[in-house]
């Protein structure tokens, strides 16, 4: 493994590898629900896409964490670097008990609610979320210390580790699916552990932070926070109502038109991972990010476009191509869920670029509108026609918003530089 890591350094950057196993980690979890799809059938395929959303919603808010620890691991001085890291893992380890204990406790009320064939599966999810949380302080150390290739191999043996275990187990065990998931899922964990950074002891440290450094910490934290839950409620609160208010069969249909549209918000991704950095970069220098902002946004645009085309064209095709003829029923609402997509993936694009620029406002305009879905979704859900069009409308609102306030911003900016050329010029 070592002799591995120092060949592909010497070969790329460390950030080359980084994208190329983000790129192979997405590419491998979307094979993943496409697999399981095709394996299971719509009925049992919507228990166990639950199990797979709770996972993203994990994810997002574990991300927390990973980010706070990176941004940290470089702006503290090294002498408070290991006593930061253990209060991390104590903090987040804590957290992930009370919610893995939760999840387990509530297993059955989980169970009724999402109308589930079992509460084992969610029993099993939870008892492995303290887990989760340890990896995501060791990720956000790995990527921290910029250990890139490291923090590859953690999100490659997790993703491999759940893809290679899910389908051997379900191939030699006779039990439901959706509780096989589960144990994949919480094996992926233990192996996305690896490789661990370990920290020296920090036992007879004391956790020397500024008052000024802890507010800012917290203050990260909590921003992070706030939105990755944007994040969870854009991307997953649909399927967890469909599941709610439709039987199983339509639900793993819904499912399977979610995974399919989604795949503008996939593309897209790469996209934003290179807008951010660029604009941070441009900012430090004095330049414009602007150019780079419009570059990005007509990228994802054209690329969204032409999936949106694609899917309204040829519907019955892509389904059939991807998911198999027993998800057909489904392929007239395709293009209209991948027109939601694109128009949150636009808007998506200007809330990184203003977060890279520490403006916060257009992420609590994300958060109004996840709320405006969730309460939309809970009025029209006599279809799933319904529940597409109304994100069709409540993302098509949030683009229009983040648009206005960009181009308001814009209008300050301009009326700011004119006002300072006033005063130099007198």
């Amino acid at each position: 493994m070592t002799a591995i890591i120092l060949k592909l350094k010497r070969t790329l950057t460390p950030q080359q590898i980084f994208m190329a196993s983000a790129f192979v980690v997405n590419a491998g979890n979307y094979a993943y629900n496409l697999l399981l799809g095709r394996f299971l059938g719509p009925r049992a395929f919507a228990d166990a896409v639950i199990l797979i959303t709770l996972l993203l919603v994990l994810s997002f808010v574990a991300m927390t964490f990973q980010l706070t620890v990176a941004k940290y691991m470089v702006e503290l001085h090294s002498r408070n670097q290991n006593s930061f890291i253990q209060q991390a893992y104590k903090y987040a380890l804590t957290f992930g008990l009370v919610l893995g204990a939760a999840v387990v406790i509530f297993a059955p009320e989980l169970q009724s609610l999402f109308q589930t064939e079992s509460s084992l599966m969610f029993t099993i999810f939870g008892a492995a979320v303290p887990l989760y949380f340890i990896m995501s302080v060791n990720r956000g150390k790995l990527q921290g210390d910029q250990s890139f290739v490291e923090l590859s191999i953690t999100y490659q043996f997790e993703m491999f580790w759940r893809l290679g275990l899910t389908f051997i187990l379900l191939s030699i065990l006779p039990v439901s699916p959706a509780i096989i998931v589960s144990i994949a899922i919480g094996v992926s964990f233990i192996a996305g552990l690896f490789p661990f950074k370990k920290v020296r002891s920090a036992s007879f440290l004391k956790v020397d932070l500024s008052a000024a450094e802890k507010k800012s910490i917290l203050r990260f934290f909590m921003l992070t926070a706030f939105y990755e839950l944007t994040q969870i409620v854009c991307n997953n609160s649909d399927i967890l109502m469909v599941k709610h208010y439709f039987d199983s069969y339509d639900a793993g249909l819904y499912s399977s038109l979610a995974l399919i549209g989604r795949v503008v918000y996939f593309v897209t991704w790469m996209f934003v991972m290179l807008l951010l950095p660029a604009v941070i970069d441009l900012r430090k220098r004095g330049d414009d990010p602007i150019p780079v902002l419009k570059k990005y946004v007509g990228y994802i645009t054209a690329l969204s476009a032409m999936i949106v085309s694609f899917t309204f064209i040829v519907p019955e095709f892509a389904v059939t191509l991807l998911f198999g003829e027993q998800y057909l029923s489904i392929a007239p609402l395709l293009g209209w869920y991948a027109l939601a997509t694109s128009f949150f993936a636009i808007s998506n694009i200007f809330a990184y670029y203003f977060l890279s620029l520490d403006k916060y406002k257009p992420v609590i305009i994300a958060g109004v509108f996840g709320l405006v879905q969730v309460y939309a979704i809970s009025l029209f859900h006599d279809s799933l026609f319904q529940v597409t069009i109304a994100q069709v409308l409540v993302m098509s609102g949030l683009l229009v918003m983040q648009l206005g306030y960009f181009m308001m911003h814009q209008k300050y900016a301009k009326s700011a530089n004119r006002l300072e050329s006033t005063i130099r010029r007198h």
